[in-house]
């Protein structure tokens, strides 16, 4: 009996009109019940997600299922690889016994199939380089990434205004710092007297802690070309979602470059993509591996922003997936605004994990079928408790479902595959194209150095006519000595000496003696 009005109630909150991917069958007391599929209405998926569960417990595969179908639905997607475990969504299924057997137990035949795939990258990874430059990210947003007080945010909105108003593209970080240098030393008083005096130690705090970011490895990040976010949203010529796999298995150890990218693709999605309201399906899905990623040592008001958008962000047509070993790993603002909730294996090995599990639990819809805290640790691979949302925005009934097998293949590409689909690629030569046009860092550096060249030809000018000063003063002395010593001073000289001897020897009586004229005999 129990078990009928368990198939009664399953049949009855997972059967929809409107369009639906299926993402396993139903089970209870261990067992499947065949042909008793767990349905997702492709309308509500905008309404947000959540993918947890212990490690191995097939969280990624999960993810992987989800993306598949919604490309086969014409809905494509945004996925993080941070484990380098996605890429196979590329390839069809090999086929496995196992994935058979599994098939024939859910009473759904398995067809193996693959994604249109498009790989990305935000460092040295293979891929179409995401790119934004620190313009478009906006002083607001940076402020928030770099933690800064509301007197430093309010130094770095002056300068983001001063740059505008003297057409000093801010592209990249070393636009910015050069910016930052220029208005405290060479450019201080010219910027001091139109927008006021700015405090040298806010500023060295903000360098420093764009140099953290840029530690992290940011300035790969800002740059141009920037990329368009609607070319995440392609179809291909099969009328397939393109599965958009971002490549990040570099950047585990940066979680403040991760959460800047997060935080700017969502700002842009938000601020470009039209209001679409509740479509039949969504128009872009996103899903975060290790989303734990985005909220460590996150800041509160990085919080209080990527809530606020998860909360507004939906009535763009986009949904948001978190994939995280534990649903507290998300803040409760978030895992509040998440309507679909597939829950994989936890582990108790401790007190603190018991009590965990028990707050799990407690995320889910109350059930006479299942005791949740205790069946959280019982669920094997390929198992979990789901939950969703109908297509009147309400729970369905919380059900024990076995899982189908992605129809890709449940394994990386080799580097042959990955570069064969590289080069199909319609965008890669569009975005990996190196930009450096001139921006502020090239024509503050230009202003420096030619008033520097002024100063030195000021200094040069200052030095001539200095010595011109000083050649005018020695060319009046050396024109009396020229008087003084020329041949006619001279011969005056000799003239009047010679007659003041004459006139002094006639005084004293003495005559000169008259020379005697020679004779030839």
């Amino acid at each position: 009996m129990a078990k009928e009005k368990f198939l009664e109630e399953i049949k009855a909150g997972y059967t929809f009109e409107d369009e639906s991917i299926i993402l396993g069958a139903s089970m209870l007391d261990g067992a499947v019940m065949n042909e008793s599929f767990v349905r997702i209405p492709t309308g509500t998926l905008n309404r947000h997600g959540l993918i947890a569960g212990a490690t191995g417990t097939g969280k990624t595969k999960t993810l992987q299922i989800l993306a598949e179908q919604l490309s086969a639905k014409g809905v494509p997607s945004l996925l993080m690889d941070i484990k380098g475990d996605l890429s196979g969504i590329a390839v069809a299924s090999g086929g496995h016994k196992k994935i058979d057997e599994r098939h024939e137990s859910i009473g759904l035949p398995f067809i193996a199939d693959s994604s249109p795939v498009e790989f990305l990258s935000l460092s040295g990874e293979k891929g179409v380089r995401l790119r934004a430059t620190v313009s478009e990210f906006g002083p607001i947003l940076l402020g928030k990434i770099l933690e800064l007080n509301n007197t430093q945010s309010g130094i770095l909105s002056v300068i983001f205004k001063y740059a505008d108003d003297n057409q000093l593209g801010l592209l990249d970080l070393k636009d910015l710092k050069k910016t930052i240098q220029y208005v405290t030393n060479e450019g201080k008083d010219a910027f001091k007297e139109e927008y006021g005096r700015i405090s040298t130690s806010s500023t060295g705090t903000i360098l420093r802690k764009i140099i953290e970011l840029e530690q992290q490895g940011a300035d790969l990040f800002f740059g141009e070309r920037s990329f368009d976010v609607d070319d995440l949203c392609r179809i291909n010529d099969e009328g397939k979602g393109i599965v958009s796999v971002l490549r990040v298995t570099d950047i585990q150890d940066k979680p403040k470059l991760f959460s800047t990218f997060m935080l700017q693709l969502l700002a842009e999605i938000y601020s470009t993509f039209p209001e679409e309201g509740d479509l039949d399906r969504p128009k872009l899905a996103i899903f975060i591996d290790e989303a734990h990623l985005i909220f460590d040592k996150a800041s509160d008001a990085l919080l209080d922003q990527i809530e606020v958008i998860v909360k507004l962000i939906r009535s763009k047509g986009v949904g948001i997936f978190f994939v995280t070993q534990n649903p507290t790993d998300i803040p409760e603002s978030v895992l509040s605004q998440l309507g679909l909730k597939i829950q994989h294996a936890l582990r108790a090995f401790t007190a603190k994990d018991r009590k965990a599990i028990k707050l799990a639990s407690q995320n889910y819809p109350l059930t006479e079928y299942y005791e949740v805290d205790q069946l959280l640790t019982e669920l094997g691979i390929g198992e979990a408790i789901v939950s969703a949302l109908d297509a009147k925005g309400r729970p369905t009934p919380l059900v024990h479902t076995f899982l189908r097998a992605p129809q890709s293949r449940m394994d990386v590409l080799t580097n042959g595959e990955m570069d064969d689909i590289l080069a199909e690629s319609h965008i890669i030569d569009r975005y990996n194209e190196v930009i450096d046009r001139d921006s502020a860092y090239e024509l503050l550096t230009g202003k420096i150095k030619e008033a520097q060249s002024e100063e030195i030809q000021e200094e040069l000018q200052a030095q001539q006519d200095k010595a011109r000063k000083t050649s005018s003063r020695r060319g009046e002395k050396s024109t009396l000595e020229k008087v003084v010593n020329s041949t006619t001073t001279r011969q005056i000289g000799r003239t009047v000496a010679r007659e003041l001897t004459r006139g002094l020897l006639g005084i004293l009586g003495i005559k000169k003696t008259r020379r005697r004229k020679s004779s030839w005999f």
